[in-house]
């Protein structure tokens, strides 16, 4: 039987880590939709497709084929993963995930993923708009002082420039948008465990969510 794990939180919330080591603990397909999301944010910003452009916007999401193949993440066949995850592109992806085509574009996409298999699904609307029926909801948020300093040791063990006060600052607008727009807005899904990471360390966090799931599942 193939079933669907959710976490959705705010930026910075540890998410993507968590799910990768919780789906490979679980032996299930990890689902980086923020990765989607940010594919299309360079691809739309590269092409100066703006969102106000919106007579071109449908039309240049139907132009659009995203693969994610184990650690990559391509666009119409080119490998992007290296260039979606720095600070401008963490902006992008907010601005444009706002986006009521982006998200309707995308929605199917993601849907069509548990066809496949056991996914775990992280995201800001993944339990609430995409994957409702999941067997197991989280919703994993953090102070922002937390989340900013996780992204800022994170940057600095990759040898990237990081400055802690920006990175705050980003995470609440980041935070603020998220929270404020008018297309799946970001908010607790209903059925979901709220877990606040602020004192926690990735391995209880992990080992909490595999322990629910595995008995979300035997039940």
């Amino acid at each position: 039987m193939s079933y669907v794990v959710t976490i959705d939180g705010p930026a910075g919330a540890g998410k993507s880590s968590v799910a990768k080591r919780a789906a490979k603990e679980l032996k299930i397909k990890y689902l980086d939709t923020g990765a989607i999301y940010r594919a299309i944010a360079l691809i739309l910003a590269k092409s100066e497709i703006t969102p106000e452009k919106k007579e071109f916007l449908n039309e240049a999401l139907k132009e659009i084929k995203i693969e994610l193949r184990d650690n990559s993440v391509l666009v119409n066949s080119f490998d992007v993963s290296g260039e979606i995850r720095t600070p401008e592109v963490d902006s992008l992806a907010s601005i444009y995930s706002a986006l009521p085509e982006v998200r309707a574009a995308l929605l199917t996409l993601q849907k069509e993923q548990k066809n496949y298999g056991s996914i775990i699904a992280e995201g800001r609307d993944e339990g609430s708009v995409v994957f409702p029926d999941a067997v197991a909801k989280f919703f994993l948020t953090a102070t922002p002082e937390a989340r900013a300093k996780r992204r800022y040791l994170e940057r600095i063990s990759k040898g990237q420039e990081a400055n802690y006060d920006e990175i705050l600052n980003a995470i609440k607008q980041r935070d603020l948008n998220d929270s404020t727009r008018e297309a799946a807005p970001l908010s607790v899904p209903d059925g979901a465990i709220f877990l606040d990471t602020s004192e926690m360390t990735e391995d209880e966090v992990v080992n909490f969510i595999v322990q629910h799931v595995k008995e979300a599942v035997k039940e």
